[in-house]
């Protein structure tokens, strides 16, 4: 075990845990962030997604020793009361059906929002490509970064 300092949603956490844990754990088991979703484990699927220095990443194959300085943002840091406009978009859109792969989507959406204010429908596949929703709802997330695109600028 070793003694981490990591910055989570703008808040110093310290975790005791081994240097190979992988961020998803730290933030679940250690810290009861649990917006964070395991889907594969092996960063195909997206559900475990979350920002580092804004970027979005798949927080299952990112070992807690690699954080260093970096600010980890997770669903729960996007906004404190579900003000976010990705997340305000996806309840306009009535996205979600059982839930499990959204924060992943919408961290991945803020993430690309923040790149790209007014992607256009292929930056916006693209971004998208690799955070899979079992339920099939691919046309309301898209609508619903559109929707965010337009409250954000």
């Amino acid at each position: 075990m070793a003694a981490f300092t990591i910055n989570v949603n703008g808040e110093q956490r310290q975790v005791d845990v081994d240097p190979d844990t992988p961020v998803l754990w730290v933030l679940r088991d250690n810290l009861n962030l649990v917006g964070t979703k395991f889907g594969c484990g092996i960063a195909q699927c997206g559900a475990c997604t979350v920002h580092l220095n804004g970027t979005a990443v798949r927080s299952c194959s990112v070992p807690v020793s690699s954080v260093g300085d970096s600010t980890i943002t997770t669903v729960e840091g996007l906004s404190e009361d579900a003000s976010h406009a990705v997340q305000q978009a996806w309840l306009e859109h009535d996205v979600a059906q059982c839930g499990y792969c959204q924060a992943g989507q919408m961290m991945n959406a803020a993430s690309l929002l923040s790149k790209t204010p007014n992607p256009s429908d292929k930056e916006i596949d693209d971004a998208m490509n690799g955070n899979i929703c079992r339920c099939g709802t691919y046309v309301r997330i898209k609508a619903a970064i559109r929707t965010a695109s337009e409250k954000l600028n």
